[in-house]
């Protein structure tokens, strides 16, 4: 009888506490660089961020709202970048995750994964932050025609809030960089400073938003990284340090 268990991928996992965002692009780089080579096993960066804005290559300036002395005044740092997507912010209390997997068969070269592959991939993230939300008695879904994870209108609102957005990259050899941020408490009023996501009108939301007393960071990393086991289909290996940050 065959093997009714065939093991699981690996991937590793580390969290990674706050980087600087163009230190953890460069980490990246040099990841995914390994993985391609077969030094490294696929793995998923989980970290903070300092106040940055970050511009994806369907982006502009033109969706900046506060100039560049109001940015200096809040501390925000503004970095152009080459992950799909538009404009959004990077913050204290918001979970990033970077997940580099190899997304291609092996030897695989070409200009772009092809769209089916790609669009799946960022369905995966969408439920990886679905099942994420929902452990912690949170629904939250996605909007048709548009990318991220929403959660219905509360309180006061009249529309549903945007509390999970995704960019990502896949290379030349088919890795993927970049990936999702959530919002756990982060300081709401840093969104003022540009049109999210290119959108007009998006109202934001956080988990901070839905739940008090708001669970503690270390408890929504624990959650995602089990979510995104579970979605991907992939045993995690979690360590303890990256000594390259």
């Amino acid at each position: 009888m065959g093997n009714m268990n065939p093991q699981r991928e690996t991937v590793e996992v580390v969290w990674l506490g706050q980087v600087d965002y163009r230190a953890a692009w460069d980490l990246q780089n040099r990841l995914a660089a390994e993985i391609a080579d077969g030094k490294q096993a696929p793995i998923l960066l989980l970290l903070e961020h300092p106040h940055t804005f970050t511009i994806g290559r369907r982006g502009g300036r033109d969706h900046l709202v506060w100039d560049e002395k109001k940015r200096a005044q809040a501390g925000v740092a503004l970095v152009e970048v080459d992950r799909g997507g538009d404009i959004t912010y990077h913050g204290p209390g918001q979970l990033v995750g970077y997940p580099l997997l190899r997304l291609a068969a092996p030897n695989w070269q070409g200009e772009r994964l092809p769209q089916a592959d790609f669009v799946g991939y960022i369905r995966r993230l969408e439920e990886v932050l679905i099942q994420t939300l929902a452990a912690f008695d949170i629904q939250a879904e996605r909007r048709s025609g548009l990318t991220g994870v929403w959660v219905p209108a509360v309180g006061v609102s009249s529309q549903p809030g945007k509390i999970a957005s995704i960019g990502v990259k896949v290379d030349a050899k088919g890795i993927s960089r970049h990936g999702f941020a959530l919002n756990v408490a982060p300081q709401m009023e840093y969104w003022e400073g540009i049109v999210a996501c290119g959108l007009d009108g998006v109202r934001m939301a956080a988990i901070a938003d839905l739940l008090m007393p708001t669970p503690p960071m270390e408890q929504v990393v624990q959650q995602a990284a089990i979510s995104f086991g579970n979605v991907f289909g992939v045993e995690l290996v979690w360590k303890d340090r990256l000594e390259r940050v």
